[in-house]
């Protein structure tokens, strides 16, 4: 049933506190029984967890029948696990039938992961590796406040995972930017799945979060509907600038006995023995047996949901093309971009559409014009990586364009996993590779294409030039999807046309798997992308002042990978693939497997980052290791 609680009042009514116990032992029934029937997940912090879900879905402004409803507030379950809990109020308030869950519940292909996920009505992210999930909130309440829309954000944690460094962060952002429509409530039940939290790893949550300035709340009993409601009520109503926490003090395994206060059930079901008595202990019927012979029939996929689909329109502005005799860097080429970007989208007294995100290094990125131009869509989130590689990706699903810019070795290597739960944020990175030259090999980015094959719904994109730099992150503000866009830093000329005129002009349009041919030959062929482009066209000079014909072929676009012209190259001779990446994880493998796969033969030689680079000049750097212009000649040279 659904039960709408009243904010205007002060303390629930009788009427309502036994209708949410009715509610709890059917809720708690199909705990139990999805658990057991699935063998498997997580009953005691689904049962401990299970009054807040309850009294929290009857405060928030949702409608079951319209579960992407724009004014709908939010609610995240960082601990994903307690999905049985969620799902059961979920079936409870109307957003699928029971049934469905309980047929579903962990079988292949059903709508009913054994983790949260956004394919469920009513669930809004998916979670399941824990201390992630307030970073998503947090990205949620930040595009509410900027916006000025009054949804309010609550995130359901674990007293566990405030063991993850991350959930720091994301208190200190909350606060920084006043984010008081934003509510936590942890199910503080003392347990997680090696026993105390005491003696796994001691804390104390609620000094963690007061002494970083937020509003805490205890409740000595996590069960009880009238504290809960009043706590809950009083951070809904709050508009004093502070966030809010409500630490409850619950019971693992609450309502029955022998699971009580006992680490085991935090992942362990019951046999159908114990299931049997723990019903008789709700008062419910044991029905076990006729579930199991239901979910010997064929799954069901009714109510599954689509993925989200909408995204603001964007104007991209108007292209800068940089002339034959510039000298600039690609980061200040995707630095004047977003500022362009956001002089045609952010407008004066409205709400932001493009967002940028900064890690302590505006300047090195480039994204000083854009935070001028746009303070109020500029979030400078300090050494903060983890919880900004999480939050950005919340905010682009709020219809807010969110750039987030940092060196790659540090949003891509160091935040992969945020990056893989994110897989559908609007990324875009700047600094990998050698390029980054003195700062060392800690800080050279070159694994971040073999990372993000890894990635479904990434697109990976190496402009060669700052004109390129320039289409291309005009190109992802337009498009819904999850883009990393990585480049060098050094200084370069523009690519050119062999007439003189810039290669990337204003005639060019980007487009994901189409690469380009900077040369052509009829020899052999290099193929390459990003900071090494300009090499490349050193050795296609020196080779063709020998008299060898060779082409360059521009692999701007790495996910999707244009396979048409790598199959077209192999057709005209050997291939040698250039990249400022790791050579055995890179575009050459890219191409080695293309070829494999389309069956076509020809030579084929990898120059890539063959071991660490050092601190040094970039150029000194590509030397070392055969990536300069007159290394990759002589490579192409001996192959032909």
């Amino acid at each position: 049933m659904v039960l709408k609680l009243d904010l205007a009042a002060t303390e629930l009514t009788t009427s309502d506190i036994a209708t949410l116990q009715e509610m709890r032992t059917r809720c708690a029934r199909r705990i139990l029984l999805s658990t057991s029937l699935a063998s498997s997940g997580h009953p005691g912090g689904s049962l401990s967890s299970l009054d807040m879900l309850l009294v929290a879905y009857g405060l928030l402004n949702n409608d079951p029948t319209n579960p992407r409803m724009a004014e709908r507030d939010r609610m995240v379950e960082s601990i994903g696990h307690i999905s049985p809990g969620v799902y059961a109020v979920l079936a409870e308030n109307g957003y699928f039938s029971e049934d469905d869950f309980l047929e579903g519940f962990r079988r292949t292909g059903s709508g009913f992961p054994g983790h949260v996920e956004s394919i469920v009505p009513g669930v809004e992210w998916d979670t399941g590796n824990l201390g992630q999930g307030l970073s998503t909130a947090v990205g949620m309440a930040q595009a509410f406040k900027t916006k000025g829309q009054p949804n309010q954000v609550f995130c359901l944690m674990g007293d566990g995972e405030h063991q993850k460094g991350q959930i720091v962060e994301a208190i200190r952002h909350a606060h920084k930017f006043h984010l008081d429509n934003l509510t936590v409530l942890v199910d503080r039940n003392h347990l997680q799945i090696c026993g105390d939290t005491a003696d796994v790893m001691p804390q104390s949550i609620r000094e963690l979060y007061r002494v970083l300035g937020w509003n805490v709340v205890y409740l000595e009993d996590g069960h009880d509907y009238n504290g809960i409601f009043q706590a809950m009520r009083a951070a809904y109503q709050n508009t004093g600038g502070v966030p809010t926490v409500i630490v409850a003090r619950t019971v693992m395994g609450k309502g029955i006995s022998f699971m009580e206060n006992k680490a085991k059930y935090h992942g362990s079901p019951l046999p159908p023995d114990m299931l049997a008595d723990a019903l008789t202990e709700l008062g419910v019927d044991n029905d076990f047996e006729q579930w199991q012979e239901k979910r010997r029939q064929p799954v069901k996929t009714n109510t599954i949901m689509a993925p989200r689909s909408d995204y603001p329109d964007v104007l991209p502005g108007d292209p800068i093309v940089y002339d034959a005799d510039t000298i600039t860097d690609c980061r200040s080429g995707y630095g004047n971009a977003l500022l362009g970007l956001a002089e045609a989208n952010n407008k004066p007294g409205q709400p932001p559409v493009i967002a940028g995100v900064s890690c302590d290094l505006e300047g090195s990125v480039k994204m000083g014009g854009f935070h001028k131009h746009s303070p109020q869509g500029y979030f400078e989130l300090g050494i903060q990586e983890h919880h900004a590689a999480a939050v950005s990706g919340a905010m682009s699903c709020e219809n807010m364009v969110t750039f987030f810019s940092t060196f790659g070795s540090f949003a891509v290597s160091e935040v992969y996993n945020q990056n893989r739960l994110n897989d559908f944020n609007h990324a875009n990175i700047t600094h990998v590779g050698l390029d980054v030259g003195e700062d060392g090999p800690t800080h050279q980015c070159i694994d971040y294409l073999g990372l993000l094959k890894n990635c479904f719904r990434f697109s990976v994109f190496m402009p060669a030039d700052p004109n390129q730099t320039d289409r291309i992150t005009r190109y992802i503000a337009t498009q819904p999807g999850n883009f990393f866009v990585g480049m060098g830093r050094s200084k370069m000329g523009m690519i050119t046309k062999e007439d003189g005129s810039v290669f990337f002009d204003a005639d060019y349009t980007f487009k994901p798997g189409r690469a380009d041919w900077l040369r052509r030959g009829t020899d052999a062929t290099i193929i390459t992308y990003g900071s090494v482009t300009p090499a490349c066209m050193q050795a296609w000079q020196i080779l063709k002042d020998s008299g060898k014909s060779v082409g360059v072929l521009n692999m701007a676009s790495l996910l999707p990978l244009d396979v048409d012209a790598v199959v077209e190259a192999a057709g005209i001779g050997p291939i040698v693939t250039v990249e400022d990446h790791h050579a055995e994880t890179g575009l050459g493998a890219s191409v080695a497997v293309t070829l494999v796969e389309k069956g076509v033969t020809t030579q084929l030689k990898r120059l890539g980052v063959k071991h660490y680079g050092g601190s040094g000049k970039p150029a000194d750097l590509y030397r070392q290791q055969g990536l300069d212009g007159e290394s990759i000649a002589r490579t192409v040279e001996g192959l032909m």
